[in-house]
């Protein structure tokens, strides 16, 4: 039997790995770049972040804005411990970090790609670069691939793992498998505020505010990090991902509101003000930061809102208290474009999910051929969770497979 995997990605090369040597069996990967798993590479700033440390499937589930009948049915039958376990059982030891991201002890992604393709070559898996794919056509023997090289391939079983495509038009030789395409719009971008003056304060960090899209009921909390040209961090990135069809139709042209103190309601800040008044009525409101703010960012804000550097607690005018309360709970920003990243570019769309077999990765209108991975019109928010759809649906696909070989 000749299986053919489309895509040397993370969800590609991990069904490969989980499919063993045995004659007869012929698995070959076909990538159309020079290189495999790039986006492996350089996850989490070269580190990994190979899945996120949840036993809870429900909650696991709810991190997915799209793509969770599906995931109802991947994740319990390959979840996050299983990731864990298969990478251990090769030598590979993960850790978590405090927000649930994990990584390899070893804080290097090459350890995971290492890893991965040990196992395929373990199992004699032949891959083949620079290997574009353009058209899928029924066989004799089951289907025959065409190459934009003009080379053809002919295979039993199919597996398609090529990522996300950008483009509607990049869909068109899925589309005539039969295939339906959720419209492919970016996930997890960070935003561009053009011009505004808080882009001075580039590489300042705050480690728990609260975003909300104006306008929405679409709120996140996590890190905010401020860029030259605009916001980034895990909070905007988890931002971007559930709203990412709606920024979409909105032309990437809309506001913003940022909690600076992420849960800190009007109430709590009132008391808080009130006892500073009280207690630390000599010191400079400057000086004095009471929420543990970067200081270039308190001193914007003060400036923001009014409040000279001479300013004492204790004689903070009304006004200006207002002022920073606004600035503190609801600074709002104007968003004007997005930056994403190439490397780790995101789809939100892609193959239809009623069209495909949750239980087995199949096509239900192409049988022969499987999905796996972002292909699928399934993602998750930042965090580990797009690489574990990647494994749990690779390694279904290729338990299928396996069983039908």
């Amino acid at each position: 039997m000749k299986i053919a995997i489309i895509g040397a990605g993370a969800a590609g090369c991990f069904a490969a790995a989980n499919i063993p040597y045995r004659d007869g069996v012929e698995v070959t990967v076909f990538e159309k770049s020079s290189k495999v798993m790039q986006k492996v590479k350089v996850s989490g700033g070269g580190r990994c972040n190979v899945t996120h440390e949840c036993d809870d499937i429900p909650e696991l589930i709810s991190c997915y804005p799209r793509g969770k009948q599906l995931l109802k049915k991947s994740l319990y039958q390959f979840p996050p411990q299983k990731t864990i376990e298969w990478f251990a059982q090769r030598g590979v030891k993960l850790k978590a970090e405090e927000d649930g991201r994990m990584f390899p002890i070893t804080d290097n992604s090459q350890t995971i790609i290492d890893c991965i393709w040990q196992e395929m070559m373990r199992n004699k898996v032949q891959v083949y670069y620079h290997k574009s794919l353009e058209k899928i056509e029924t066989s004799s023997s089951g289907w025959s691939l065409s190459f934009s090289d003009g080379s053809t391939y002919e295979a039993d079983k199919v597996l398609i793992a090529v990522g996300g495509f950008p483009k509607p038009e990049q869909y068109k030789w899925l589309e005539m498998l039969g295939h339906t395409i959720q419209s492919p719009v970016p996930s997890l971008f960070t935003f561009n505020i053009p011009k505004h003056p808080i882009t001075e304060l580039m590489g300042v960090s705050v480690p728990n505010a609260t975003i909300k899209i104006a306008g929405t009921k679409i709120i996140q909390q996590g890190a905010l990090l401020i860029t030259h040209w605009g916001m980034s961090g895990p909070a905007v990135l988890k931002t971007s991902a559930i709203a990412a069809r709606e920024l979409a139709d909105r032309n990437y042209d809309f506001q913003v509101i940022v909690n600076w103190l992420g849960e800190v309601n009007d109430v709590d800040l009132k008391e808080t003000l009130l006892q500073l008044r009280k207690e630390q009525g000599k010191q400079l409101v400057q000086h004095k930061n009471p929420f543990n703010l970067p200081k270039r960012l308190w001193e914007y804000l003060l400036q923001q809102s009014g409040i000279k550097e001479d300013t004492r607690w204790g004689e903070l005018p009304a006004t200006a208290q207002n002022k920073l309360t606004e600035h503190l709970l609801r600074d709002l920003y104007h968003v004007k474009g997005k930056t994403t990243f190439k490397e780790e570019f995101v789809t939100c769309g892609g193959i239809t999910l009623s069209e495909i077999d949750p239980q087995t990765m199949e096509s239900r209108k192409a049988p022969g051929i499987y999905f796996a991975g972002e292909i699928l019109d399934a993602d998750g928010i930042t965090g580990g969770y797009n690489f574990q759809h990647a494994w749990s649906s690779g390694w279904i696909a290729a338990q299928i497979i396996v069983s039908k070989s």
